[in-house]
């Protein structure tokens, strides 16, 4: 009875996030994909070799997965407007995130005789893996800037 008597009170609508937030979203999605796939291509070339070790894959396969999943979980709290996410994204991504992705290329850079030396034994395979860490890589580079530039004035409305 007592309910009928009362107005209805309309739901507030969740606070849409800043576009930035969007961005750096869709970015770090678009970096774990990239990652996910670099990581197949590298495994199922492993694999492929005579003396493929599958018992010594496992372990690396079992950290990658646990650091992707973690990445989308922390990009999916920042999304929903948790600094503490944001936070870690922006320090894990743009520091060792980062830094693990050009030591390799950088090194082969720099301790090659003549950079022309570093195209020389270029596969399809080597192709597509360096097509995944350049995407990566940008992807990350666009994140991180997004993140930075969505400032802790976005929190989301707390749940009732």
């Amino acid at each position: 009875m007592i309910e009928g008597s009362l107005p209805r009170l309309a739901a507030m609508p969740e606070p849409k996030p800043p576009r930035v937030v969007s961005i750096a979203l869709q970015a770090i999605l678009i970096a774990v994909c990239c990652g996910v796939g670099e990581t197949v291509l590298r495994a199922a070339l492993m694999l492929d070799r005579p003396d493929a070790d599958v018992v010594g894959l496992l372990p690396i396969l079992a950290i990658r997965v646990a650091i992707y999943l973690a990445v989308v979980a922390a990009a999916f709290r920042m999304a929903a407007g948790a600094q503490w996410a944001r936070w870690t994204l922006i320090i894990g991504l743009g520091t060792v995130g980062l830094a693990s992705l050009v030591a390799d290329p950088l090194s082969a850079a720099l301790t090659a005789p003549h950079l022309g030396d570093l195209e020389v034994n270029w596969t399809a395979e080597s192709l597509v893996l360096a097509q995944f860490r350049i995407v990566h890589i940008v992807a990350v580079l666009i994140a991180v800037p997004a993140m930075l530039r969505a400032g802790a004035h976005f929190r989301s409305a707390p749940k009732p």
